[in-house]
């Protein structure tokens, strides 16, 4: 009898799984739409994955040139933040320090039609599962971000929003992290504008 096929639905487990932070420097601080409410979403991933002490890993595209990583994103002491000049996140530098055991990335960062999506589809083709937080992505354009996270969810990425991720990895009230992180999610969000005129989501506005 042949043994069942089991599907994947993507699942997250915090033990296999990475955050990555993608460029979100002081240059693009006044041109990518909703910069405030994308860094201070990146800012909540970052805080949530220390706590569940998940490896985490921020990139910076031309730091001579496009500045250095905004302070707003938060506390980087310990984490690995990595200069490049590719556009995809998957330099070297950063793959060959992620431990064997990761197997799902989270993605948070700009801009949306370029880095991100360069960084999840790399990270396809490595047989990663990649789930880009679509509430910490953005890019200066509203369309680019729009057809990039169309294109992301076509090749195989799961869209899901910061505070669904977390829950996720936390799975069970009974986590010994879970009351520190609630603090965290339970904030009021900033507005990423995906939900308003010009920054609609995706595929007739399902994600």
């Amino acid at each position: 009898m042949a043994s069942a096929v089991v599907r994947c639905v993507g699942k997250l487990n915090s033990n296999r799984t990475a955050l990555f932070l993608c460029d979100m420097q002081e240059k693009f601080r006044k041109t990518i739409t909703h910069f405030p409410a994308i860094v201070d979403t990146s800012s909540r991933m970052l805080r949530a994955c220390q706590i569940m002490k998940m490896p985490v890993f921020v990139t910076e595209q031309y730091p001579k040139g496009l500045g250095h990583t905004v302070p707003e994103l938060g506390d980087l002491s310990g984490v690995t933040v990595i200069d490049k000049t590719q556009f995809s996140m998957c330099v070297n530098a950063v793959m060959s320090a992620l431990p064997s055991e990761i197997d799902s990335v989270l993605l948070c960062g700009i801009e949306a039609h370029a880095c991100v999506q360069q960084t999840s589809l790399d990270l396809l083709e490595k047989n990663f599962q990649v789930h880009v937080i679509v509430d910490a992505v953005s890019s200066r354009n509203p369309v680019d971000r729009m057809y990039a996270l169309d294109r992301m969810k076509s090749a195989g990425c799961w869209l899901t929003t910061s505070e669904s991720a977390v829950l996720a990895l936390l799975r069970d009230a009974s986590h010994p992290h879970f009351k520190e992180v609630q603090k965290i999610i339970w904030e009021p969000s900033l507005d990423s504008g995906l939900l308003q005129p010009g920054g609609r989501e995706p595929s007739g506005g399902k994600l």
